[in-house]
């Protein structure tokens, strides 16, 4: 048995590497579809304002993050659909608003620590039996929602027009997604951290979309990709002595150069041949020109 799996917190950031990267990048496929990516990224910056919020008043930060999440997604759902504010406008302020929070409430309490620092980049250490309960629960969550609304979200992903002319609730399947993903990347903490988790959620999707066709396929593609570059990440982490966190992404990010790369190749060769088809078809034509016109010349 590898040395790996003899340390019980290297099982548990196992398991949560797995549950995490099967979620993340399934319902991400609905965020980058409809260019929402930055979603991710301004959650993950609410939840570090909630972990700030519950050092400060010595709270269980994860129960604080997500009622933080849960809030913003829901408010800036609520100004996006009454067009209170453009989306990225929304975005934008409850990102560098529960940034600036973050940062104020921190220098109040102690300051930067290890417990800060966990929940920013991750730690396997911290990873609880608890945090893989709460993984699992999420998960088969997302699981259930997807399995009873697929037919609506890829309509509401593809045309969120013609969705509510054939009677989807559009208001309250983004207001699921958006609550999904706060709630990700709550529990995702431990793991990644929340400077990073976004990255999780969408990378992978990129990757799928590069490689794979129809919506169904790429859903269950991401999650697919989601897991290994969780469990490479979190081994190579493990082996190399370094940050999870950072090396899962780096992970992710490798995979999608490599996948960008393949597509370029393919794209070139198909042009490369097809470009040899048009010439042999261009000489054959000019060829055959040429014995009509000696043709021509004999008679």
């Amino acid at each position: 048995m590898p040395d790996i799996f003899q340390y019980e917190f290297m099982n548990r950031a196992i398991i949560a590497s797995v549950l995490v990267g099967a979620t993340a990048p399934a319902f991400g496929v609905f965020l980058v579809l409809r260019r929402l990516s930055l979603i991710a990224d301004t959650l993950s910056h609410v939840a570090l304002a909630g972990v700030a919020i519950a050092l400060l008043t010595k709270t269980f930060a994860p129960v604080i993050a997500l009622a933080a999440t849960t809030g913003a997604a829901v408010s800036i759902e609520e100004l996006r659909m009454r067009r209170l504010l453009p989306g990225d406008a929304a975005l934008a302020v409850f990102l560098y608003g529960s940034l600036a929070i973050a940062v104020v409430l921190i220098s109040i309490a102690d300051g930067f620590n290890s417990t800060l620092f966990s929940y920013l980049f991750g730690s396997v250490l911290t990873v609880t039996q608890t945090d893989l309960w709460w993984m699992a629960v999420l998960a088969v969550i997302i699981t259930l929602f997807m399995l009873m609304f697929s037919s609506e979200l890829a309509q509401v992903t593809f045309d969120p027009d013609l969705a509510r002319i054939n009677g989807v609730r559009v208001h309250l399947l983004n207001l699921g997604l958006a609550i999904l993903t706060g709630a990700t990347i709550t529990v995702s903490m431990r793991v990644v951290g929340v400077l990073l988790v976004g990255a999780l959620i969408v990378i992978p999707v990129l990757i799928s979309l590069r490689i794979t066709k129809g919506l169904t396929r790429t859903v269950f593609t991401s999650s697919i990709i989601g897991v290994f570059v969780s469990v490479v990440g979190m081994t190579i982490a493990y082996y190399a002595d370094i940050a999870p966190g950072g090396t899962v992404v780096l992970t992710a990010i490798t995979l999608l150069v490599i996948a960008e790369f393949g597509a370029f190749a393919k794209r070139y060769g198909g042009r490369h041949e097809h470009q040899v088809i048009v010439e042999d078809h261009a000489h054959a034509h000019e060829s055959h020109a040429h014995g009509v016109d000696d043709e021509h010349t004999h008679r």
